[in-house]
């Protein structure tokens, strides 16, 4: 009986659901054997029109900033690189199902440790170069480079080989089996740039957008890419992207028609905004967080005691209330939202209990010890008032909690994981696989904790390479468990997407897996005619 067969007789019995379905055939490679049925959508489509000047009032970044793909931090930077100048192998659409972007298709090998990506022909890059698998190769290895300090070397551990088969194949060899590598290959660190690219931050890509004007941390102009090869995308004949760090001068910026579009809207004001004549509210409930991270490797909080202090003294419902508003639900010091499949629903929700604070601040014997927090608004929007909620929770266990406000610019590679205690959201990945090995395996790129826990790993490793699904429930749910019990992350809550646009800006059904319609809303969106 071959993978899809075996699919097939679970879906028919009902053991998986029709999206699980989908997922696992995407995963494996398999939809091209599937009949279209399976991916109709019950949403409306609307008809799309070009043209116009698309411009978007993004979190600010930084003067230190990157378009190259291993050197890239923060949702500026990202929203013109990847959302706008170059591709990936792999798309992830509005149901968080991995499709052909680059690749036109792939298969794995029944253990899952052979991959084969069949690349699109005559795709080209801005300079006129035709894509093919050496610059996919090159682009790939830019990450596994020992010296590199890519947020994708994680997802690349594995891969033993890379190796073009032929212009249009390109093989992965990996040590270990990865059902869910596909959506690794999504990642927005793994853009693929022509061969021997020496100046990344050329930005020179296979995207619906060239660039014109770049001006890091500040503003970029990009215009349509005539000889785009997706169809049906990329709308706009230009995109000029703002870095607008301070929340009320993004919504002053909408409200006056300065922008089209602004990203990341205070919770505070967002029910207001959407309400305002001629803006529409855009609100996406999906696997984005707000955690203060705790570094695991040095005083206090190589202390599980000390880590599980701070864990209960901090109301989360007070948090929801008063800083988000209401939007979104509480967290449970583990990355997995209730979106996710996985999710452990059975597992207790923590809660804040001042006695157990204070049992375990004494037991780690700092009573009398000030726990320096640093915050800033990028590293999640209302970080600063939720750190000041979170002092006078504390107060209560006898815990005393000092407020260092960061300046935003630098924060990311000056305060963020390096200061012991510091504000971050994460915008989550499409798997739960992919999400622990991103930002919690040991050694995981963006886990600036330093948490390192073997049974968690050892479980994340044979996770990757079981297709039973129940058996993968079951180590997930154990995975959550040891990352809300031992991790270094206070998890607050899990936080819609909250954006605001002018009402003469359209679009289909929004994905949930990252920021701005998955970073892809300047080559899914239109103006209305």
């Amino acid at each position: 009986m071959t993978q899809l067969q075996k699919l097939e007789q679970m879906f028919a019995s009902g053991s998986i659901s029709r999206r699980e379905f989908i997922a696992r055939v995407s995963a494996l490679g398999l939809t091209a054997a599937l009949s279209p049925v399976f991916f109709k959508s019950t949403a409306h489509a609307a008809s799309p029109k070009r043209g116009g000047r698309f411009r978007a009032g993004i979190v600010g970044g930084a003067s230190g900033d990157s378009l190259a793909p291993d050197r890239m931090l923060g949702v500026f930077n990202t929203a013109i690189a990847w959302g706008q100048l170059r591709n990936c192998l792999v798309e992830i659409d509005a149901d968080n199902l991995p499709q052909p972007e680059l690749a036109k298709s792939w298969e794995a090998s029944a253990d899952a440790k052979r991959w084969v990506f069949e690349l699109r022909r005559g795709v080209e890059f801005h300079n006129g170069k035709t894509m093919d698998a050496e610059d996919v190769a090159f682009s790939i290895n830019l990450h596994r480079r020992e010296e590199s300090k890519s947020g994708a070397k994680g997802f690349l551990k594995p891969v033993a080989d890379i190796r073009a088969d032929g212009k249009h194949k390109v093989v992965f060899e990996l040590i270990s089996p990865n059902v869910d590598f596909p959506y690794a290959l999504s990642d927005y660190n793994l853009q693929i740039v022509p061969n021997n690219t020496e100046d990344l931050d050329k930005a020179v890509g296979t995207g619906g957008y060239m660039l014109v004007e770049y001006e890091p941390g500040v503003r970029a102009l990009t215009k349509r890419n005539p000889n785009y090869w997706k169809e049906g995308r990329a709308w706009f004949d230009e995109v000029e992207t703002l870095g607008i760090s301070d929340p009320v001068a993004r919504i002053s910026a909408l409200r006056s028609g300065k922008v089209d579009f602004v990203q990341d809207v205070d919770m505070k004001m967002f029910d207001m905004v959407k309400n305002v004549p001629g803006i529409q509210g855009i609100e996406v409930l999906g696997f984005m967080h707000f955690t203060f991270g705790m570094r695991t490797d040095i005083p206090p909080f190589n202390d599980n005691n000390a880590r599980l202090a701070l864990k209960y003294a901090l109301d989360r419902e007070q948090v929801l209330k008063q800083i988000l508003r209401g939007h979104g639900v509480v967290g449970n010091d583990h990355p997995i939202s209730p979106s996710y499949p996985f999710h452990n629903s059975e597992l207790p929700q923590r809660t804040f209990d001042p006695d157990k604070a204070r049992y375990y601040v004494k037991k780690a014997g700092l009573e009398n010890y000030t726990f320096d927090i640093h915050t800033a608004e990028t590293g999640f929007p209302g970080s600063t008032d939720t750190a000041m909620i979170y002092k006078e929770n504390a107060k209560k266990a006898g815990i005393n909690l000092k407020i260092n406000k960061a300046p935003e610019d630098g924060y990311w590679s000056e305060i963020w994981g390096i200061k012991p205690l510091t504000a971050c959201y994460w915008g989550g990945r499409p798997t739960e696989e992919s999400m622990f090995t991103q930002c919690w395996e040991k050694g995981a790129p963006w886990d600036r904790t330093r948490w390192v826990n073997e049974r968690f790993n050892s479980l994340l490793a044979q996770a990757r390479a079981e297709f039973d699904r129940e058996k993968r429930r079951e180590m997930f749910w154990e995975m959550q468990q040891l990352a809300r019990d031992e991790g270094g992350r206070v998890v607050l809550a899990f936080a819609p997407f909250l954006d605001a646009a002018s009402d003469k800006v359209k679009f289909n059904k929004i994905a949930c897996n990252w920021f701005m319609d998955g970073t892809k809303c300047f080559e899914r969106w239109w103006f209305a005619a």
